[in-house]
């Protein structure tokens, strides 16, 4: 039997659909085959036309979806084309949004969620936790107990869930690193609480979540991988009953505007992302990432 032929003839044999469309799926396809990762350059826009067999300006309508999908960026100039990015956390987060549009999505569901696999991905991350990492996570939890913090009660709120991107950092399944960092990123950015929330309220909630934090990293340290589980559940359980006492609720329907898009990021502790940041995994230089937006003119602050 004949070989088909790759892409050009791929391309050719489905004129019903939108050609750049495919185009973008061959190039997919050839970053995968050709075992590219971030920071590797795509042939130039001359190279994937004769590849491809078709027209300039369907080369760059494809890159374009390409680059909206947040996989590659594009540059322009004479050493200008494509270039293979990690697609962030942020668009990641957009796109899920954009699903759970019409969706009831409620808080009550977020933290059942988040109660099932906290508990997991600390437990995974004990075995491999580095003394950096015990730094950033202690470092953390100074920057988050009210009792030490001289930073507001909503950021400290805001490093409550770094600590938990730190853990999601140290824990060697992708997939289950992923979905922590992406329901933490959902905590940031749409759990709010309003006004009414009395700061001893906020204070309370503060001091619960950095004494979890001091057991966790003291049994983590002991490399006690059971007891860091059995922590985290009480932990999250009472996060939940605490987001509940306080009347937190999702900000607007669960879609992100450009404007929000665009808003100023917000660091994690310096200490936390420098230690982070030597790390040479893609996964914990994100994690060293606080994604926070200000869309409400209302008190805003997140759940650990």
């Amino acid at each position: 039997m004949a070989t088909k032929k790759s892409s050009p003839l791929a391309i050719k044999q489905f004129r019903q659909l939108k050609r750049s469309d495919l185009v973008a799926q061959e190039i997919k396809r050839m970053i995968t085959e050709k075992n590219l990762s971030p920071g590797d350059r795509l042939p130039r826009e001359s190279e994937l036309q004769a590849q491809f067999e078709v027209s300039k300006g369907t080369i760059r309508e494809a890159l374009k979806s390409l680059e909206v999908q947040g996989l590659i960026t594009i540059s322009t100039g004479p050493s200008g084309g494509g270039t293979i990015v990690e697609v962030p956390l942020d668009r990641t987060l957009q796109f899920l949004q954009n699903y759970l549009f019409f969706k009831e999505v409620t808080i009550d569901n977020i933290y059942a969620v988040r109660m099932m696999l906290e508990p997991e991905l600390a437990a995974g991350a004990v075995a491999h936790l580095t003394e950096e990492d015990f730094v950033a996570l202690e470092h953390s939890i100074t920057c988050c107990d009210p009792a030490s913090s001289q930073t507001d009660l909503i950021m400290q709120r805001r490093e409550d869930v770094n600590f938990h991107d730190i853990l999601a950092a140290a824990n060697p399944n992708p997939f289950l690193r992923f979905t922590c960092e992406l329901i933490n990123e959902m905590i940031r950015q749409l759990i709010v609480f309003g006004n009414r929330t009395p700061q001893t309220e906020h204070r309370r909630f503060g001091e619960e979540n950095a004494n979890y934090h001091r057991d966790i990293v003291a049994a983590a340290r002991a490399r006690d991988a059971e007891q860091v589980r059995a922590l985290m559940t009480r932990h999250m359980q009472d996060a939940t009953r605490a987001v509940k006492r306080m009347k937190g609720r999702i900000q607007g329907r669960l879609i992100l505007d450009a404007d929000s898009l665009r808003s100023p990021r917000v660091p994690v502790s310096t200490a936390s992302q420098a230690v982070l940041e030597k790390k040479p995994t893609t996964s914990r230089k994100s994690a060293g990432s606080a994604r926070t937006t200000s869309r409400s003119s209302k008190a805003k602050s997140t759940a650990s």
